[in-house]
């Protein structure tokens, strides 16, 4: 925290005594605790007798018009804890602030025309923001990240609030706290997280970066590298900019654990993201825990299953669309429904020495029709499955609106620790009749275990 003259001090400490605020009360209680700002207190003030009023900032970004900006006219305040620094040099002319210290449900973007701001507005400031006269927009136009900022409404994009501007805006309280990190596995992470200060748990920095650096030496402005799970199939991309002063430093690539950054989306909305207030916060302590079997049909084949028809003239196929694209995908229907059985099944997956195992995998349906089937061998030797090897059907979580391509169901994480120490085959069995035929996609199917 700054400085500041002993003689305004000591004029609060007679005028003022409060005490601290509640994390998740947006009520102003009747003691505050001692403000560094004159600003700030004549503002609790008029909070208080209704002249204005406080607003949480999910509440804010309720007032977001897509491809709009929205000047706020009414005396309107917001309150927010930062997120972000810019110290390391990752953040640039900009703070998030999300509102609450633990547990927060919503974040939001504040830009700024101000470098250096983490002397100002550290991680876990109280902040007060009079959103009078500012807009609620995206500083890139589709990017997906709500902000508050300047402009003009013949603008689809918010602007950055001068620095002489913010200092009248933007007030922040003498309360600085430590924030604890919204802990949270990847798949559990979404853009309801952003600017929200979130620990990704069991994670890792995926295979093939051996050797890199956080940003790409031939990037000018940043560089994503790709981070992937060891509980499920979730993945993030860690975005670095090319002017942070940790841009050179190696990534940690041999071992797992917890990366804590700011979740957010990158310049032109393509990809959710997570930044990192410093190298610092990534924290390794388990060794890698690279998948016993994967499988995102990138690679456009089954080269890593079996596929075995049984019955019909339709099968499984890998189509250009996915979570994300492509994936594989099966449907009976062609000039109406009909009867199929038709089965992928995974190649030998050796669980030597392992004491844990888990599946994980994504789904999505369209239409009506028998639903899919998943099954687990530990003696599958090819051929028909019907009559070679001992299936086991699983209790897995598929899709289940039919309606919609968009609604991909994560399966769970299924326990199959009973198979550890054997062989282990997953299977994926669709059936159609002449009268039912659904549609069902698979996508990034991960077997991991310990």
């Amino acid at each position: 925290m700054k400085l500041i003259n002993k003689i305004s001090i000591l004029a609060f400490i007679a005028l003022f005594t409060y005490s601290c605020v509640q994390e998740d009360d947006y009520s102003v209680p009747q003691s505050i605790g001692l403000e560094e700002n004159q600003k700030l207190v004549q503002l609790l003030s008029e909070i208080e007798n209704g002249a204005a009023d406080l607003m949480s900032i999910s509440e804010v970004k309720n007032l977001f018009v897509n491809g709009e900006v929205n000047e706020i006219e009414s005396n309107l305040v917001v309150k927010g804890y930062v997120s972000s620094s810019d110290y390391t040099g990752n953040f640039y002319k900009e703070f998030y602030m999300q509102d609450d210290l633990e547990n927060p449900t919503a974040g939001i973007k504040v830009s700024i025309n101000q470098v250096d701001s983490y002397n100002q507005f550290n991680v876990g400031r109280e902040v007060y923001i009079k959103l009078q006269g500012l807009y609620v927009g995206e500083t890139n136009s589709g990017d997906g990240v709500i902000a508050i900022g300047d402009g003009n409404v013949t603008s689809d994009e918010v602007s950055e609030i001068s620095e002489n501007r913010a200092s009248n805006l933007i007030l922040r309280s003498s309360n600085s706290y430590s924030l604890t990190p919204l802990s949270l596995n990847l798949s559990e992470i979404t853009d309801s997280h952003i600017g929200i200060y979130v620990s990704a748990l069991s994670s890792q920095f995926s295979p093939g970066l051996d050797g890199l650096t956080y940003v790409d030496p031939d990037e000018d402005y940043d560089t994503q590298r790709d981070i992937e799970s060891c509980v499920d199939s979730g993945t993030l991309k860690l975005e670095t900019s090319a002017y942070s002063n940790f841009n050179d430093s190696m990534l940690p690539t041999d071992g797992s654990g917890t990366i804590t950054g700011i979740i957010t989306r990158d310049y032109f909305g393509d990809n959710r993201v997570m930044m990192l207030n410093s190298k610092d916060d990534v924290k390794f302590d388990s060794p890698r825990c690279d998948p016993l079997f994967s499988d995102d049909f990138s690679s456009n084949n089954f080269n890593n299953w079996t596929v075995f028809n049984v019955a019909g003239e339709q099968g499984w196929e890998v189509v250009n669309f996915g979570n994300p694209a492509p994936s594989a995908k099966v449907s009976g229907f062609s000039n109406g429904s009909n009867v199929n059985e038709d089965w992928i099944i995974t190649n030998e997956i050796d669980l030597t020495n392992l004491s844990s195992v888990s599946l994980n995998f994504q789904s999505v349906v369209r239409f009506s029709g028998p639903t899919l089937e998943v099954y687990a061998s530990s003696d599958y030797s090819g051929g028909n499955p019907n009559s070679n090897g001992t299936w086991n059907e699983l209790e897995v979580t598929l899709d289940s609106d039919s309606s919609s391509w968009l609604s991909w169901t994560d399966s769970g994480n299924i326990d199959l620790s009973s198979y550890a120490g054997d062989s282990l085959y997953i299977a994926f069995k669709y059936t159609s009749t002449s009268s039912a035929s659904a549609t069902y996609e698979i996508d990034n199917v991960l077997v991991i275990g310990q």
